[in-house]
């Protein structure tokens, strides 16, 4: 095999793909808030997930490189929608597709990404094809069971934190794992390897999640890429709320449930982190990333490779904990 790609160098790497590709097809209106998403760039964390996973077991990256775009085309897709169904204005700091086109341009891009998706997961043959596409479907059906769970949480206020951990590891976590064994499979690792594998991309997910939740109350707009306080707008049921809920005082709680049943407004937003601040909110949600990135990290211990492999892995995780966005 090569030698080993370093963090910064496999995000070179898959910045390099996504400027060799023409998503610009035709007809235009399809096509043309595909090329506006992919373009955007983002973190693209999954396809560097997918391609260091691929390396961890002594694969050929160049073999995964259709299946690193695959994934974040994928990604991608999911996004469309979720701003659609969110009402979310922004995304990366420019106008979300159904705002810059309308809804039915989010629906029908959305749709054929999907398919361009498959299309990249099937583009070099591989005598693992079988499992990388039933790994895709278990993984994209995942990805929806957790969105429909997140929707049906907003009219519940009896979420129970295990639920919401449920629903996190669906809508992130097993994104992180369909990239991750993706990787390894073209990599043609063992079976025996893909159990801690798993247990790497299940605790990295859940920290990630916490993370951009923590983000989206606390963050600044200028690095998150959208306006924070959305999710208290939508009274998205996060484990910041959920955990308040469990602290609040008697009087907190009537305050809280106050402002969960008054209308979007930056006075509810201001109001709502007042009470997280008042009950240390932020720093239980940090207490709570630290663990899971932890046992991530014993995860990924335990994985039978040499230790220059897993650098990657490892400085990715450095790269997750202390970002901004």
């Amino acid at each position: 095999m090569s030698a080993i790609q370093s963090f910064p160098q496999l995000q070179e790497t898959v910045a390099r793909l996504f400027q060799s590709e023409n998503f610009l097809q035709q007809p235009a209106e399809l096509y043309a808030p595909i090329d506006y998403t992919l373009q955007l760039g983002g973190k693209r964390i999954r396809p560097v997930m997918l391609l260091a996973s691929c390396q961890l077991f002594n694969g050929d990256i160049a073999k995964a490189y259709d299946s690193a775009v695959g994934i974040e085309v994928f990604h991608n897709f999911t996004l469309l929608h979720d701003d659609l169904m969110d009402h979310s204005p922004l995304r990366r700091g420019v106008e979300t597709v159904y705002r810059k086109w309308d809804e039915n341009t989010a629906i029908l891009s959305g749709d054929a990404m999907l398919i361009m998706a498959y299309q990249y997961l099937c583009r070099k043959p591989s005598n693992r094809l079988h499992d990388i596409i039933s790994t895709f479907n278990n993984m994209a059906n995942e990805v929806m069971m957790g969105q429909q769970y997140d929707m049906n949480f907003e009219s519940r206020d009896d979420v129970t934190v295990e639920e919401y951990l449920d629903m996190i590891y669906l809508k992130t976590a097993a994104l992180f794992n369909g990239a991750l064994r993706i990787g390894a499979l073209i990599a043609d690792a063992e079976e025996s390897q893909l159990l801690p594998l798993h247990t790497f991309g299940r605790h990295l997910g859940l920290a990630f999640q916490i993370q951009d939740d923590l983000l989206d109350t606390f963050g600044n707009v200028t690095t998150f890429g959208k306006k924070p306080g959305q999710d208290i707008r939508d009274n998205k049921k996060t484990m910041l709320l959920i955990t308040a809920i469990h602290k609040a005082s008697p009087s907190q709680l009537d305050e809280l449930q106050h402002w969960m049943a008054a209308p979007e407004s930056d006075e509810k937003v201001e109001a709502v982190r007042a009470i997280y601040n008042s009950l240390h909110i932020a720093e239980d949600m940090e207490q709570h990333i630290a663990s899971h990135y932890q046992q991530a990290s014993q995860a990924l211990e335990s994985i039978n490779a040499p230790d220059a492999n897993k650098q990657p892995m490892q400085d990715l995780m450095q790269h997750l904990l202390h970002r901004s966005h």
